[in-house]
């Protein structure tokens, strides 16, 4: 994951501000339509409709 190159602005000028970690889809799917997360035990599907969208289902 790399840090989101959003410029400065008030909420991230603060010191105790982090930026977000950010990743492309395309390095997550890879080939796929879909993956799976796990989160505290919990199983999410996050996949990509034909229209390019982002949809995540428990």
């Amino acid at each position: 994951m790399q840090d989101h190159p959003l410029k400065k602005d008030a909420t991230t000028a603060r010191a105790s501000v982090q930026p977000s970690p950010w990743m492309h889809s395309r390095d997550l799917f890879g080939n796929a339509d879909q993956v799976v997360l796990i989160h505290e035990g919990q199983y999410y599907r996050l996949r990509r409709t034909r229209n390019g969208k982002l949809i995540l289902n428990k």
